[in-house]
């Protein structure tokens, strides 16, 4: 038998939680004492405490621990049990990641705020494109929403356009329009010369020419292309413009390492 520390030490759990277990009636020690009171527990009993701690960490409370106890999940079943609590924590933590990158960019335009735009803004014009475009539709445009949408939608469209045996002609596109309900229609697009036939999975566009655009270069990744888009926005809005049109996304440079993407934002531009 043994102790009730070196019973807490074999089961990773600590004295105080084995003695809360035996006032609940979850696990009682296999002898006590009566002398000393103290408590013994026998190594078959871990089997038991490794299910009430596997059933705990799935988010039952003690009393529906103790009703699920007898006779209890069979391993198999436990097994799949915590595979799911796992994903399920597995997507809290990318979602409380993505929080965290949203809330560092955030506070990164903060720090900048008052000081001198650092990003050079050019004005052209740009000829019309014809793209092979996937939509798909985002909740808003922060970048929780956007990339989960957009990032799909590439690969899906890289893929189909490839076994369509189409040449890409041009750097990636994406581009946004809010809809009346307050989420964003999302485009994802690559420029074809191809005929605009029907094509399985994706289809084939004219972006319209524009005559005067407001174009800035982001390097990096674009969890912190917000900034660049708030600087272009106050260069658009100090030279006495408002936007004609909905803006865009062009990647120039892609690269596996995110530090390397360089990506020109275009913001098509009217006088006031």
């Amino acid at each position: 038998m043994f102790s009730i520390g070196d019973f807490a030490r074999h089961g990773q759990v600590s004295v105080r939680m084995l003695r809360h277990y035996d006032a609940v009636g979850l696990l009682r020690p296999a002898k006590v004492d009566p002398a000393s009171g103290y408590r013994f527990y026998t190594a078959a009993q871990l089997a038991r405490l490794n299910r009430i701690v596997a059933l705990k960490e799935l988010g039952f409370t003690l009393e529906q621990v103790g009703r699920m106890l007898d006779p209890g999940p069979e391993p198999g079943e436990l097994r799949g049990m915590l595979a799911l609590r796992r994903a399920e924590l597995e997507q809290r933590i990318a979602a409380d990641r993505s929080r965290l990158t949203e809330v560092e960019a955030r506070l990164r335009i903060i720090e900048k705020e008052g000081a001198m735009p650092d990003q050079d803004v050019v004005i052209k014009s740009l000829p019309a494109v014809r793209v092979a475009e996937s939509t798909g539709v985002a909740a808003g445009f922060e970048p929780a929403a956007i990339g989960p949408v957009i990032r799909p939608l590439f690969q899906e469209l890289w893929e189909r356009v490839t076994a369509a045996d189409i040449a890409v002609a041009g750097p990636a596109i994406a581009y946004y329009r809010e809809q009346e309900d307050g989420a964003v229609a999302v485009h994802a697009c690559v420029p074809v010369n191809v005929e605009p036939d029907a094509a399985p999975g994706f289809s084939i566009v004219d972006l319209p020419a524009q005559d005067r655009v407001a174009t800035t270069i982001h390097r990096g990744s674009v969890d912190g292309i917000g900034a660049s888009w708030q600087a272009l926005g106050r260069w658009v809005e100090d030279n006495g413009y408002r936007t004609a049109a909905p803006v865009r996304e062009v990647t120039l440079e892609w690269t596996p390492d995110p530090a390397g993407w360089v990506t020109e934002l275009q913001e098509p531009i009217v006088s006031r």
